[in-house]
C-alpha cells in the first residue's frame, strides 16, 4: 500500500469532513439570522399539547439544520423553567425527525455544483452592505460546502476499494446478522460521540455507501447508532443543571436508546419495507462508464433515517406523561436546593441567539409589569393616614429583586455579546441592556419617593391637601405613562413612540404646573421647609421616572 495513496486519502475525508461541518454551520447560521422571528415565533408556540411541541420540533430543527442545537435549547429552558417536561419530550421528539432533513438534502444530486455555489455567494457574503442579503448568502455558501465537502469525501473514500486491509477491517461490522448489526449501530453511536454531529457521521456513511465501502445493510445500521451518539450534546449540556434539565437530556437518551433496541430487533423486516416503499434496492450497484456505482443508496439511507425516527416518534407519543412520569422517578429532585436565579436565563442559550434574545425580552416585559406594581402599591402605601407597613416592605422587596434581575440580565447579554452574532440580534441585545437598566433605575425612583414620605411621617409633617392631590394626579399620570411604554414593547411595534414624546412633554409641563401651584401656595400660608424639599424631591423623583421610561421608549426606537 503507497503512503501517498493513504495520505490522499486520509487528507480528502478530513478536509471533505471539516468543509462540510462548516457548511453545515454557515448553513445553521444563516438561516437562523435570516428568520429569526419565525423562529422566535415557534418557540412562543409551545404548548402543553405534545402534538404541537412535537410540530414545533420539528420545523425548528429543520431551520437551525441541527438536532443538537434543538436538543441544547430545551436543555436550556427546561433548566431556566420556560418549557416543562412533557412540551421538551414533545419538541424532543420532532428534533429526531426534523434532522432527517439533512439527508434528504444531500439526496438531491447536485454535488458537482457545490463548489460553484460557494463561489458565486462567496463575494456577496464579504462585501454586501445589505445585512440580509450576506446571510441569505452565508446560506447558499453552506448548501455548497456542505455538498463539496460530501464530494471530497467520497473522492478520499473511493481508494479504499482497491486496499485489501481496510476492505477487511470494514468487513468487521458488517450488518450481515444481529449481532453485525449490533456492531455497527455500536460504531455509529461511537463516531457520533466523537464529532458530536450526527449530521457529519451521516454524511461519512453515504460517502462510504455511495463508493461501495460498505453495503446498503451496514449503512442503515450505522445510521441508527448515530440516532443514540446524538444525545451526547444535550447530555453534555444538562451536567451541573437542575433536576428538570437532566430529565429533559435523559429523555432524550431513552427515546433513542429504546428506539434503535426495537428497530434492531425487527432490522431485516425494516429493511424490506424501506425497499418496497421505494420501489427499488437501494443497494443495488450498476456499472456506469466502466465504474461500480450505487445511484440510489443515498436515498435510501435517508429513508432509513427518516422512516425510523417518524415510526419511532410515533411509537412513543402516546406515552409522553408516562415517560414524564418515569424520568421523575429516575431523576428524583435534589434533596440540597439549588442554586437559586431570579430571571430564567441559562447560558446554554447561547447556541440559540434568536431564543436567547426571546428570553431576554420576556424578563424584561417582566420587570415593566413588576415596575407597574410597584406604582400601584406605591400609592396604596402612601394614600392613607397611616403607614402600611405590608405594601413598604414589598416596595423594598421588589426593589431588590430588580436589582438581582438586572444583574443576571447584564451578565447573560455580556456573554451573549462575545458569541459574534448578527448585526439585528447584537442591536437588540444592546437595546435590552439598556432597557433592564432603565427600568432598574425606575424601580430605585419609585422607592426613593416611598421614603420621602416615610421621612414626612418620622417627622410628624403631612403635605396640605391640594400637595397631595396634585402629587396623586402626576403619579395617575406617571403610571399610565410606564405602561404606555411597556405595552409597545410587549406589542414589538414602535409607533408608539408618536405618543410617547408629547405624552413626556405633558407630563414635564404638569410638573411644572405643579412646582409653580406649590410656590404660590407658600406666599400665602407658611409650610415647614421641610415640606417643600420633600415636595419638590417626590415632583424630581416622579420627574426621573419619567425619563427613564422615555429613555426606554426612544431605545425601542432605535434612538439611543
Amino acid at each position: 500500500m503507497e503512503l501517498k495513496v493513504v495520505l490522499n486519502m486520509v487528507f480528502h475525508a478530513i478536509g471533505g469532513l471539516g468543509i462540510f461541518l462548516l457548511g453545515m454551520r454557515y448553513l445553521s447560521d444563516g438561516i437562523q439570522s435570516v428568520a429569526s422571528g419565525p423562529l422566535r415565533r415557534l418557540i412562543n408556540a409551545v404548548t402543553n399539547n405534545r402534538f404541537v411541541a412535537l410540530f414545533v420540533g420539528v420545523i425548528f430543527t429543520c431551520m437551525v439544520q441541527s438536532s443538537s442545537i434543538t436538543t441544547v435549547m430545551v436543555v436550556g429552558l427546561v433548566n431556566s423553567g420556560v418549557m416543562n417536561l412533557a412540551q421538551a419530550i414533545g419538541v424532543i421528539m420532532g428534533a429526531n425527525i426534523g434532522t432527517t432533513i439533512t439527508g434528504w438534502i444531500l439526496v438531491i444530486k447536485i454535488g458537482k455544483y457545490g463548489l460553484p455555489m460557494l463561489g458565486i455567494a462567496c463575494p456577496f457574503f464579504l462585501f454586501s452592505k445589505n445585512e440580509r442579503l450576506k446571510f441569505i448568502a452565508m446560506i447558499i455558501m453552506g448548501i455548497g460546502m456542505v455538498f463539496f465537502g460530501l464530494e471530497l469525501m467520497k473522492s478520499g473514500f473511493k481508494p479504499i476499494r482497491s486496499i485489501p486491509e481496510f476492505i477487511e477491517w470494514f468487513s468487521f461490522f458488517q450488518a450481515d446478522t444481529y449481532f453485525g448489526v449490533l456492531k455497527a449501530a455500536a460504531i455509529g453511536c461511537f463516531l457520533t460521540f466523537l464529532v458530536q454531529s450526527s449530521s457529519a457521521t451521516l454524511a461519512i456513511t453515504m460517502g462510504l455507501a455511495a463508493t461501495g465501502v460498505i453495503d446498503f445493510e451496514t449503512a442503515a445500521a450505522l445510521v441508527l447508532g448515530e440516532n443514540i451518539g446524538t444525545t451526547i450534546t444535550a447530555f453534555l449540556a444538562s451536567l451541573g443543571a437542575k433536576t428538570n434539565a437532566k430529565r429533559a437530556a435523559y429523555a432524550h437518551i431513552i427515546f433513542n436508546v429504546l428506539g434503535v433496541l426495537w428497530i434492531t430487533a425487527l432490522f431485516p423486516i425494516y429493511l424490506s419495507l424501506v425497499k418496497a416503499f421505494l420501489g427499488l434496492d437501494p443497494g443495488a450497484m450498476v456499472m456506469d462508464g466502466g465504474e461500480m456505482s450505487y445511484p440510489n443508496i443515498i436515498l435510501g439511507i435517508a429513508t432509513v433515517h427518516s422512516g425510523f425516527n417518524i415510526a419511532n416518534t410515533i411509537i412513543f407519543i402516546p406515552f409522553v406523561r408516562k415517560m414524564e412520569k418515569l424520568l421523575m422517578t429516575i431523576v428524583p429532585e435534589k434533596s440540597v436546593g439549588e442554586k437559586p436565579q431570579l430571571t430564567k436565563l441559562d447560558e446554554v442559550l447561547f447556541e440559540t441567539p434568536v431564543v436567547a434574545i426571546e428570553s431576554v425580552r420576556t424578563e424584561i416585559i417582566g420587570m415593566s409589569d413588576i415596575v407597574d406594581k410597584m406604582m400601584i402599591q406605591l400609592k396604596e402605601a402612601t394614600g392613607g393616614d397611616s403607614v402600611n407597613k405590608k405594601l413598604e416592605n414589598k416596595l423594598f422587596h421588589r426593589e431588590e429583586v430588580l436589582d438581582k434581575v438586572q444583574n443576571e440580565i447584564s451578565i447573560f447579554i455580556t456573554g451573549l455579546l462575545a458569541e459574534g452574532l448578527p448585526h439585528e440580534i447584537t442591536n437588540e441585545a444592546k437595546r435590552q441592556f439598556y432597557m433592564a437598566d432603565e427600568y432598574e433605575s425606575i424601580s430605585d425612583y419609585i422607592v426613593k419617593i416611598l421614603k420621602l414620605h416615610l421621612r414626612l411621617r418620622e417627622a410628624n409633617l403631612t403635605l396640605p391637601p391640594e400637595d397631595m392631590k396634585d402629587i396623586f394626579e402626576l403619579h395617575d399620570e406617571v403610571a399610565d405613562y410606564l405602561g404606555m411604554v411597556a405595552g409597545g414593547y410587549s406589542e414589538g411595534g414602535k409607533e408608539f413612540l408618536f405618543k410617547a414624546n408629547p405624552h413626556s412633554d405633558a407630563v414635564t409641563h404638569q410638573i411644572r404646573k405643579i412646582r409653580t401651584q406649590h410656590v404660590s401656595r407658600l406666599s400665602i400660608e407658611r409650610k415647614d421647609p421641610l415640606i417643600s424639599m420633600i415636595y419638590s424631591d417626590m415632583l424630581n423623583g416622579y420627574r426621573r421616572i419619567k425619563d427613564h421610561a422615555l429613555n426606554v421608549a426612544e431605545t425601542l426606537a432605535g434612538e439611543k
